[in-house]
């Protein structure tokens, strides 16, 4: 859950990005709905490590800061460095190519961390925790196949 919060926040900050860089309605649409979604479960995320005696993180308000090399390990799916400075330097239709691509990569690790966790012997064992998992891969599934399809009405590079 710490590291899925993580992975959640880096959405965000992606999503950030879209206002000041791409003009695409459909993209801020995504955007949007990737928003509140992603800051909704970053929520029950925090409420649950709370209610389980866990440290629960809240990577929000440091979004876009330089964290002194504070360090978190990578999650399955998430840009590296590189990755988000070029996502942060692109405008436009390049922006929106890199942001599809970034994004489709970024929903592919949670599913990755979905499937590990439902083949972890016991884990996912209870109701709360099955549910939003399985809404995880759920959601990011439909919106990786929507994202495909919004990559692929881009010109190629």
């Amino acid at each position: 859950m710490q590291g899925m919060i993580h992975h959640h926040a880096q959405a965000v900050e992606m999503v950030a990005l879209i206002a000041a860089r791409s003009t695409d309605v459909v993209l801020r649409s995504l955007g949007e709905r990737i928003d509140v979604s992603q800051r909704d479960e970053i929520a029950m995320m925090q409420q649950w490590l709370h209610q389980h005696g866990q440290e629960a993180p809240d990577p929000l308000p440091h979004i876009g800061m330089d964290m002194g090399g504070h360090t978190m390990p990578a999650m399955p799916g998430m840009l590296t460095a590189a990755q988000m400075t070029a996502l942060k330097a692109a405008r436009g239709r390049a922006f929106d190519r890199l942001f599809l691509e970034g994004m489709i990569q970024h929903h592919e690790g949670a599913l990755e961390m979905v499937r590990v966790l439902f083949a972890t012997t016991g884990a996912a064992q209870s109701t709360a925790i099955f549910r939003f998992a399985s809404d995880v891969d759920a959601d990011q599934r439909a919106e990786i196949a929507r994202m495909r399809a919004m990559l692929a009405t881009l010109s190629p590079k």
